[in-house]
């Protein structure tokens, strides 16, 4: 028999230490649902297309905390800008750029966190491991006002390779560990590791991951 999704969401928890938050990955999947997991506790919703995000967020309590997960295309950013509590897949300077003014526009700030990409899969975004360090050793990330950086963001490779993905996931865990060294990012803001989904969260957390990104396990299939 199909365990319900309250039940899935206190599985999970159950599992996760203290520290790890669990992002419910919503994407996909009808407000009923998400209703039936926030009736189970859960507060953190993860979306990846900004038109789903803006036709949802009436419809939720607003005590929900929408994180945006996916690739964000600079032209949507205005649209989730009222809505969105954590960016976590900025991936360009261009990108930060259009996210600050939007911020700006409407007097506030929003928290992101920087995209690594450490996956063999050329088709997901990210900035390399090295450009990321050059960037910040040089003071691209200073110029916004409007930005929190929280941490850092990466998808491991979609493989059964857990060594694959354990090694993946170990090398964010390093270079958030030498940002922090560095004090590249300074203050106590700069806290946040968001790695791990469905299929290798367990590895994530093993990792450092404070973040966990699931949704199959929640909420099952997507439904298109």
């Amino acid at each position: 028999m199909q365990q319900s999704i309250a039940e899935n969401i206190t599985q999970i928890k159950a599992q996760l230490p203290e520290g790890v938050s669990l992002v419910a990955v919503s994407k996909y999947h009808p407000v009923q649902q998400l209703q039936e997991a926030y009736a189970a506790g859960q507060r953190i919703f993860g979306e990846s297309h900004a038109q789903e995000l803006v036709a949802k967020a009436p419809l939720m309590p607003d005590d929900v905390q929408w994180h945006f997960i996916g690739h964000l295309q600079r032209n949507k950013v205005r649209q989730i800008m009222p809505i969105v509590s954590l960016i976590h897949s900025v991936d360009s300077i261009r990108l930060l750029s259009t996210i600050d003014k939007e911020a700006a526009r409407i007097g506030r700030s929003v928290d992101v966190l920087l995209q690594l990409h450490v996956a063999q899969e050329e088709a997901k975004s990210g900035f390399a491991v090295e450009e990321l360090m050059q960037l910040a050793e040089n003071g691209e990330f200073q110029p916004f006002k409007h930005v929190r950086y929280r941490g850092l963001m990466a998808m491991a490779t979609f493989t059964t390779d857990t060594a694959l993905i354990a090694s993946e996931f170990a090398r964010v865990a390093s270079t958030y560990a030498t940002l922090l060294e560095k004090q590249i990012f300074p203050g106590a803001d700069f806290n946040q590791l968001s790695m791990g989904m469905s299929d290798d969260w367990h590895i994530a957390v093993e990792h450092g991951a404070t973040l966990v990104r699931i949704g199959t396990q929640i909420f099952g299939p997507r439904q298109y």
